[in-house]
């Protein structure tokens, strides 16, 4: 059984895979960016990273091993056990490869060591960008001519006598109807203006009563904030059994409540559900100390 394939297809669905006894594989989301050194784009991607403290078994793995390989659950457990104790051992000597994942390694504190494959992207939604390289484009230096100014010579020509009298007097004659027509102009607008002085003082005084005024409507719209991350305290085969549990974890201080039914038809319970993935998380690690190790995490948008 390949089981480095199975949780890599199951890391494009959720954003954590924990293989029991050994540790967990996390996703992180990452945005476009641009390398102006080497003029490379690369896509929004997805990428894994690992955490060895996430080690309980929340069943998330064992059943895509019993779909995937037509085999019971308890059969899929040992499948996986059996692959950690040789993943085990391996690393005590050597490196291990994940296909579609990246390399296992012991640091000298023995503690594991994983180095993602980064051309991998676990992003669905960044299907088909690939990483684009834009050669360099060299522009040819053109010097520019200065520009040479171009002076025209008129030559003086004499104006008769006559002509430059005949021209003051049209001149003359322009400013003066020019100015009579800006004087009647004027005062046309000035008559306008006292018009519409008077027609606006009409209208301030006047008032106006109603006598059935509509009454005012108060529109309080509230605005759902998505809570994705659900810490998951079970699943129910009966709705009665999972209702009874919401109420006992309500009364005992949790925001209980049903958030689904799972693909085998089991009724889901969280304990409580969270806007951010790192607030899940930690609650998940104090709910497993305090209340019941059997908490795991479910990443599922609720409607």
């Amino acid at each position: 059984m390949n089981l480095a394939k199975h949780i890599t297809d199951l890391l494009y669905r959720y954003d954590c895979v924990i293989v029991p006894d050994f540790g967990g594989f996390v996703t992180h989301q990452i945005g476009a960016k641009l390398t102006s050194d080497a003029q490379t784009f690369y896509p929004p991607a997805k990428q894994v990273a690992f955490n060895s403290h996430l080690k309980h078994n929340d069943g998330l793995l064992a059943n895509y091993v019993t779909s995937a390989e037509e085999m019971s659950f308890e059969e899929a457990a040992t499948a996986i056990s059996l692959t950690v104790a040789k993943w085990q051992q391996a690393l005590k000597t050597n490196e291990v490869q994940l296909d579609g994942l990246g390399v296992l390694s012991l640091n000298k504190n023995q503690q594991i060591i994983f180095e993602p494959k980064k051309e991998i992207n676990f992003l669905t939604a960044s299907f088909g960008l690939s990483t684009v390289v834009s050669a360099s484009v060299n522009r040819p230096i053109v010097q520019v001519k200065p520009l040479i100014p171009i002076v025209k010579t008129d030559s003086k020509k004499v104006i008769p006598t006559f002509i430059k009298y005949a021209a003051a007097a049209a001149i003359v004659l322009t400013l003066s109807f020019a100015g009579y027509t800006g004087y009647e102009q004027k005062q046309q607008k000035e008559v306008f203006a006292s018009q519409q002085k008077a027609l606006e003082k009409k209208i301030q005084s006047a008032t106006f009563v109603i006598s059935n005024p509509l009454p005012t409507l108060k529109l309080n719209v509230v605005r759902e904030i998505s809570k994705p991350y659900h810490v998951v305290a079970g699943a129910f085969q009966f709705k009665e059994n999972a209702h009874r549990k919401v109420k006992q974890l309500i009364a005992d201080g949790f925001n209980s409540k049903i958030i689904g039914v799972n693909k085998w038809g089991l009724t889901q319970v969280s304990f409580d559900s969270y806007v951010e993935k790192n607030d899940a998380i930690n609650h998940l690690y104090k709910i497993r100390k305090t209340v019941s190790q059997d908490a795991w995490l479910l990443v599922k948008a609720t409607k």
